[in-house]
């Protein structure tokens, strides 16, 4: 097959349940034991004479808490995409024979056996099944997902790399990124400050104390990464100078100074706009579980592309006259004449012989000896060795031998990196933050071998999992913006790669690496016993081959646990807390009310009191044309996400009260499989309406001024539509009710500000596969290398003409699809076939509506 992507059939992970699976997994002693992880804040017991930093709530309030205590949380599965199968819709296999392109993809081989498992079956199995490998996008505060992985899942010890990029000071507005097509972040700005309320409890959790409270952040996140690292593991961490000198000193503490490895200093694009000396460079800093056993592999630049090595300033022309280079021109601002470059080197090494190494040697015609107090680095025989081959030459009256700057066409890398500005992105910039490719590619190669675990607890917009996924690594990567990871998805989901040849090209063993180009590294000893040279391997010049179109290999999108709803416990932990952030809720009703998103709509309430119950938290009464109403309010966590089990806690109460007309689901994120209903009882119906809650109620103390309008908005669903033709359907998206959190305005029934939509055409009610996949919000460039690939392969087979051949013919209507709002037929295969649409607006706002194909 001309079209593939990196698998890792012979890795596992540990099988964990579906978001709609949700509590499934509790029957597992290990989840039932609601184990608290600790960690010692200082683990490295033998310091020595090594200082200590101390900042303030290092060791908690008190001064007295040593150890880090963090809650363990499950992970759930939220998407399983590959874009193999994305990809197989844009194009058609032609072959005598009716070749059926989609047999290929099946669920099971490409996100593992779990998916196969009966639903009784699956209970029992999570956390304990050993599934197959696929790599993951997880969303979710990083210190709860790595401890999951530590803890729920047994990772301790299989992580190769851990790559950090967290923010570089204590300015903090470019990481909130609002919009995924809208990079432009004011500092300073209320209307910039983020409305996802993952980050907003990053942001207070993190930040109160500014560089205190950011020295506490990394340092808990650097002792989870570290459990999670194999003996010969190795973590970065990027930096700016800001506070390279404080984050030194924390990495010195937690793996120990003894397991620093180097510090490397690699250009940036540009200045940072300092008016003194500006600073146009980053820092990497290196450091090892164990110093004595961490993976190395060096890499090399190219020698023989610069022209500024000036101690190579001497040129053997093809007729062996020998000429001394010009200034100019071991600058390169002059042409290098046609020749090889050479430069004059000792043939002798300090200290006296007495054997055949400090004797006459003739050589045409003239008699040389090793200078006094040194000897001949070789033997006699050697040296008749380097004459045949014309190698050596007189400096003065010492005999020295030519070493040919191809001798040895590369020099190892070292720990300042120059090349890694201006171009060096590769691509347009996508996120607010984003890493050069080239940077993290180096360290990966230096540090890793294909098939080993990289992870990013700083996703951004997934350059680590991207550098991963192109050098055959296995990644996760983890963000708590649903900006970032929607650009990271959206990145991996369209992204192409060389194809590297596998060095087991047979059974596709990743883990067997690649067929890597070798040059040869020539010695003075191998010249002078006529040994074949040594050579160096090239580890990131990888043999390609052009006739392949390689994409992403299968991952999941994943998200943690959510945080727990509102809850009379709750409330006893903190009274003053919850019982402010109440008020606010009850007092923005009565001021503003809720917005329907019809026009200027909204239900204003004239009083709200506060229930004890613990799925139903108020009660309040508005007025309607026909009189007074009453309605009941679910209260969604403050920092997280209503989930659907909470929703039919709520509904199951409201139906047994009985009493009112309306269900109000307030909450700042909701799990994508919830939808406003009507819901229906022995005493009449209530209407289900979930209402969005500003990100004021979530802002307070960082908003400049304070925000009553319209804190409360309801959140419309995909309006879809399909359209049946015989055992074939398609899905039309009709609109959507978008939140535009920057401009507090629900726009209804318009699909303009649709990020992107995805499609699962056999829906099972559990388990979202991403089938198809259509970019209607974006610059309509997103395929842009999918079709260049596979034109190249399409021009590449029709030159080919064998009868059985595989020819790939573009579908062109498919590829103006992919910018629209109607997706590729559907092969209706079964009765009650189910279709789901997932719609992502450019705010990262997500909301799912299945139907049946019937």
């Amino acid at each position: 097959m001309k079209i593939d992507a990196i698998k890792h059939k012979k890795d596992h992970r540990a099988f964990i349940p579906s978001k709609e699976e949700a509590g499934y997994e509790n029957v597992n002693p290990k989840v039932q034991a609601k184990k608290i992880a600790e960690f010692p804040k200082n683990p490295v017991v033998h310091r020595g004479k090594d200082p200590e930093l101390f900042w303030m709530e290092k060791y908690g309030k008190n001064d007295a808490d040593n150890t880090l205590s963090i809650d363990i949380r499950s992970l759930y599965r939220h998407e399983h995409i590959a874009p193999e199968t994305l990809i197989s819709s844009l194009y058609r296999l032609k072959e005598s024979q009716g070749h059926k392109q989609h047999d290929m993809f099946s669920v099971p081989e490409l996100f593992g056996s779990g998916l196969a498992l009966d639903e009784i079956e699956k209970i029992s199995e999570y956390y304990k099944h050993q599934d197959g490998w696929t790599n993951r996008l997880i969303q979710g505060d990083s210190l709860l997902v790595m401890t999951s992985l530590l803890e729920r899942e047994g990772m301790a010890g299989k992580v190769q790399m851990i790559y950090i990029d967290p923010p570089y000071g204590i300015k903090y507005g470019s990481n909130w990124q609002m919009k995924m097509n809208d990079r432009n972040v004011k500092d300073g700005d209320d209307d910039y400050l983020s409305g996802q309320p993952e980050q907003i409890k990053a942001y207070r959790d993190t930040w109160e104390l500014g560089i205190h409270s950011y020295l506490g952040y990394l340092r808990d996140r650097l002792l989870v990464a570290k459990e999670l690292l194999t003996e010969s593991g190795s973590c970065f961490v990027q930096i700016s100078d800001e506070n390279v000198h404080l984050v030194r000193c924390v990495m010195d503490e937690v793996f120990g100074s003894g397991n620093f490895v180097s510090q490397i200093i690699f250009k940036t694009t540009a200045g940072k706009g300092s008016s003194k000396l500006d600073s146009i460079y980053d820092i990497i800093l290196w450091y090892s579980k164990n110093i004595q056993e961490v993976k190395f592999r060096p890499l090399f630049t190219s020698r023989l592309s610069e022209n500024t090595d000036e101690r190579y300033n001497l040129l053997e022309k093809e007729d062996g006259e020998i000429i001394r280079l010009k200034k100019a021109q071991l600058s390169g601002e002059e042409p290098v004449p046609s020749g090889k470059r050479f430069r004059i080197t000792a043939l002798n090494s300090q200290g006296e012989t007495t054997g055949e190494t400090s004797k006459l040697f003739e050589w045409k015609g003239e008699n040389y000896y090793p200078p006094k107090g040194r000897h001949w680095s070789v033997m006699h025989a050697g040296l008749e060795s380097l004459s045949k081959q014309s190698r050596l030459i007189l400096e003065g009256k010492n005999l020295c031998y030519k070493r040919f700057l191809d001798d040895y066409p590369v020099s190892e890398l070292k720990n300042i990196w120059m090349d890694t500005g201006g171009g060096a992105l590769v691509f347009e910039k996508q996120y607010v933050v984003q890493t050069a490719i080239k940077v993290i590619q180096r360290c990966m190669l230096m540090s890793t071998d294909p098939g080993d675990i990289v992870l990013d607890p700083t996703c951004g917009s997934g350059t680590t999992a991207y550098v991963a996924e192109q050098w055959g690594r296995r990644w996760i990567t983890i963000d708590t913006s649903r900006i970032a990871l929607n650009i990271a998805k959206t990145r991996l989901m369209t992204a192409t790669y060389p194809y590297y040849v596998l060095y087991d090209e047979t059974e596709k063993d990743i883990r067997q690496g690649f067929i890597y180009k070798k040059v040869p590294h020539i010695t003075l000893k191998s010249l002078a016993n006529d040994d074949p040279p040594d050579e160096e391997t090239l580890y990131d010049q990888p043999q390609i081959d052009n006739k392949k179109l390689r994409v992403s290999g299968p991952f999941m999108v994943e998200t943690l646990q959510n945080y727990d709803p509102i809850s009379p416990e709750e409330l006893d932990k903190e009274p003053e807390n919850i019982e402010q952030f109440e008020k606010s809720i009850f007092e923005h009703l009565m001021a503003a009310g809720i917005k329907t998103g019809i026009k200027e709509e909204k239900a204003v309430f004239v009083r709200v009191e506060r229930l004890s119950g613990a799925s139903l938290h108020a009660e309040g009464f508005y007025h309607t044309d026909n009189g007074e109403k009453k309605a009941y309010l679910h209260i969604g966590p403050k920092f997280g996400t209503v989930s659907r089990q909470d929703v039919n806690e709520a509904i199951k109460d409201c139906r047994n009260r009985g009493d009112a007309d309306w269900l109000i689901i307030l909450g700042f994120s909701f799990e994508s499989n919830i939808a406003s209903e009507t819901v229906t009882t022995n005493m009449g119906s209530f209407k289900v309406t979930k209402a969005r809650m500003h990100d004021d109620l979530l802002q307070a103390g960082l908003l400049k001024k304070d925000k009553k309008a319209a804190s409360f908005v309801t959140i419309g669903e995909p309006d879809i539509k399909i359209h049946r033709t015989g055992n074939q359907a398609q899905v039309e998206i009709c609109g959507l009710d978008i939140y535009d959190p920057m401009k507090n305005i629900v726009k209804a029934r318009s699909a303009a500000d649709i990020a992107y939509w995805m499609v699962d055409d056999d829906y099972d009610g559990s388990n979202f596969i991403v089938r198809q996949v259509f970019f209607c919000g974006g610059d309509r460039d997103e395929f842009k290398k999918w079709q260049k690939g596979l034109t190249g392969l399409a021009q590449s087979s029709a030159k080919r003409q064998a009868e059985k051949t595989l020819r790939i013919e573009l579908d062109d209507e498919a590829f103006e699809r992919v910018y629209g709002f109607r997706s590729h037929p559907i092969e209706i295969r079964k009765k009650g076939q189910k279709i789901a649409v997932r719609v992502i607006s450019q705010f990262g706002e997500e909301s799912t509506k299945a139907a049946e194909a019937d």
